[in-house]
């Protein structure tokens, strides 16, 4: 996934698209931007408080996500076994990946990276669209202007009005709406079961549904229906105010809430069903990962011409600048979301051999410390940025995987199925209807038997 990166280092891959815009216009002020990047030093201390804090932040989200992930599966209803919250919307239910799905990722990333490298790098080239984008560029704006869908005005000054539509800042903008919504509601999941925890037991809490249906009598169905209470209210409202500050200044800090937010929940609810999908994925994300950071420059530009929570970032400039500090260290949600998932999978094949210890949760978790340190360390020595599942990927597979043989729980381990496990959204028969009675009154009884979800307010059966 996106590399590890340091913006000091490699000054001229990190330059924006808007500053490579600059240079055709006015190359004195670039030389300028130039000579500043490239005079920026940071010091050993704040090195060391970038990457240090990088690597807390990494860990934060994979040790919360993977005990998210097992600590309500053997409840059926919230309050069980110290569980404080349940799934109430399909939003919020785990989604399993299987071998099929592990094998196509690395293929559908590498097009949407390669998709989004043709707008933010090849967009201009030699001062003027390329013949690509001029083609599907002229296209595009015809037919908006026929639909009249779209409608631009332009000065005497503005050299190529095609280009305007699908430039890097209206990219950034829709994409940046795209997350601000997707932010408030993972950050307003991520909070909800600390919500739950600290919420006045003397404040009253209603309930809520957002309904929205399409068709009437029989033929009705549910398009969204989400359900919630006073407290996830409070944590959408909190979290909104988030998005509002990313929104209108890019602030490094909320740009970290809500990437923390992303990952945790990428943890959690995204489940390998089984070992071997592990390899397969990490795997082919490992060539991935390798391919497009040493053999050409599309993940770097990307991860930095991407204005998106798609990343942690801390500055190496902070003991200097203070929080309007700008040089910063970044670290891809994708090299903590997939070692992550890998090992929350092994944290609940501990649980499923019913010991105490939970030997390959730990074992992983202090793989993926030693790999990441790994990056942290060949990067600065080598001054280039770094495919961060190079080092991951082995350390997160191999370490367990000798751990199972010194154990003798091999077999165990790559036969474990996930997917097996009783988690509280999965619909299941909790008594069987006698063939007695007439067909009707064996359908009811059914149904009734095999609701995979009740609301709230209703008593259990």
């Amino acid at each position: 996934m996106a590399d590890i990166d340091q913006a000091s280092v490699i000054p001229n891959e990190t330059s924006p698209p808007a500053l490579e815009g600059l240079n055709a216009t006015d190359p004195n002020v670039t030389e300028a931007v130039n000579a500043t990047v490239a005079k920026f030093v940071a010091t050993p201390e704040g090195t060391a408080l970038a990457y240090g804090s990088l690597v807390f932040m990494a860990l934060l989200p994979i040790f919360f996500g993977a005990l998210r992930s097992v600590s309500c599966g053997k409840s059926k209803v919230a309050g069980e076994n110290g569980c404080d919250y349940e799934y109430r919307n399909s939003s919020d239910m785990p989604e399993t990946i299987t071998g099929r799905d592990a094998a196509r990722f690395p293929i559908i990333a590498s097009c949407t990276l390669f998709g989004l490298y043709l707008f933010f790098k090849e967009y201009m080239h030699e001062g003027k669209p390329s013949l690509l984008h001029s083609t599907f560029l002229n296209w595009c704006t015809q037919l908006l202007r026929m639909r009249q869908l779209l409608l631009f005005q332009h000065d005497n000054n503005t050299k190529h009005t095609s280009g305007v539509i699908f430039s890097q800042e209206y990219i950034n903008l829709l994409l940046s709406m795209y997350f601000f919504v997707l932010g408030i509601l993972a950050l307003s999941h991520t909070m909800s079961p600390f919500m739950n925890r600290i919420f006045p037991a003397n404040i009253p809490i209603k309930q809520y549904q957002l309904l929205f249906t399409q068709g009437s009598g029989e033929a009705k169905e549910e398009i969204v229906n989400y359900e919630f209470d006073t407290k996830d209210l409070i944590c959408l409202v909190i979290s909104t105010v988030v998005g509002v500050w990313y929104i209108l200044k890019k602030h490094w800090i909320a740009n970290n809430l809500f990437g923390l937010a992303f990952a945790l929940n990428g943890v959690e609810l995204l489940h390998l069903n089984n070992v071997s999908t592990g390899c397969i994925l990490l795997g082919g994300l490992f060539v991935y990962d390798v391919f497009w950071v040493f053999g050409t420059n599309v993940m770097v530009t990307v991860a930095k011409s991407f204005e998106a929570p798609i990343k942690l970032v801390f500055p190496q400039d902070l003991l200097e600048k203070g929080l309007g500090a700008s040089q910063f260290a970044m670290l891809g949600l994708g090299d903590i979301v997939i070692p992550g998932i890998f090992i929350a999978l092994l944290l609940r094949f501990d649980v499923s051999l019913k010991k105490e210890t939970r030997t390959y949760f730990y074992t992983s978790f202090l793989a993926y410390i030693f790999g990441l340190g790994m990056t942290i360390w060949v990067m600065h020595t080598f001054k280039h940025a770094q495919p961060a599942l190079l080092y991951l990927v082995p350390a997160c597979i191999g370490f367990p995987v000798v751990v199972a043989l010194l154990k003798g729980e091999l077999t165990e381990m790559f036969s474990y199925e996930s997917s097996e496990e009783v988690l509280p959204h999965t619909p299941r028969l909790t008594h069987y209807p006698t063939v007695s009675g007439s067909p009707a009154s064996l359908a009811n009884s059914m149904q009734s038997s095999s609701s995979p979800r009740r609301r709230r307010n209703n008593p259990p059966l």
